[in-house]
C-alpha cells in the first residue's frame, strides 16, 4: 500500500486518527512510520505531549504495520500495550516507528519507538501484542 492509501485506511478504521490529523509517512512489509502533528489539545500541563496521546499514536502505528502485511485487510485487536516513557517530548509533532517482531496465525507482537520530531533519542518505547480475530 502507498502511504496515502494506508493513511486513508487508518483514518477510516480509527476515526480518532482523522480527528488528530495523524499522517502515515511510510509503510512497508511489517513497518510503519506515523506522525502526530503538534496540537495544543494533546498537551499536558508543563507543555509536553500527553501520555494518552502517545499511547494512541503507538497503537495506531502498530495497527498500520499489521495492515502493511495484509494489504489493508487486518482484523486484529490490541491485547496488550506496554509503554515506557523515557523523556518528555517537547510540545511539537511526534513520530512513531512501528515494526512487527513476530506475526503468528492468531497472535502478533511488535514494538514502537516514539520520538519528538527531529529528535534522535526516543521519548517512549512500546511493546504490543495483537490477536487476529478472523482466525478465532
Amino acid at each position: 500500500m502507498t502511504p496515502e492509501a494506508m493513511q486513508a485506511r487508518v483514518r477510516e478504521g480509527l476515526p480518532l486518527a482523522a480527528t488528530w490529523a495523524v499522517e502515515v509517512l511510510s509503510c512497508s512489509a511489517g513497518n510503519a512510520l506515523l506522525r502526530l502533528p503538534a496540537q495544543e489539545g494533546l498537551l499536558r500541563p508543563g507543555g509536553t505531549v500527553s501520555g494518552p496521546a502517545l499511547m494512541g499514536l503507538a497503537d495506531m502505528a502498530m495497527w498500520a504495520a499489521l495492515l502493511s502485511v495484509t494489504d489493508g485487510r487486518d482484523e486484529s485487536l490490541t491485547t496488550n500495550l506496554t509503554i515506557t516513557f523515557l523523556r518528555a517530548p517537547a510540545a511539537g509533532a511526534v513520530c512513531a516507528e512501528a515494526h512487527i517482531i513476530r506475526r503468528g496465525r492468531t497472535l502478533s507482537y511488535g514494538e514502537v519507538l516514539l520520538r519528538a520530531e527531529g529528535a534522535t533519542e526516543p521519548c517512549a518505547h512500546v511493546t504490543s501484542s495483537w490477536i487476529n480475530i478472523s482466525n478465532r
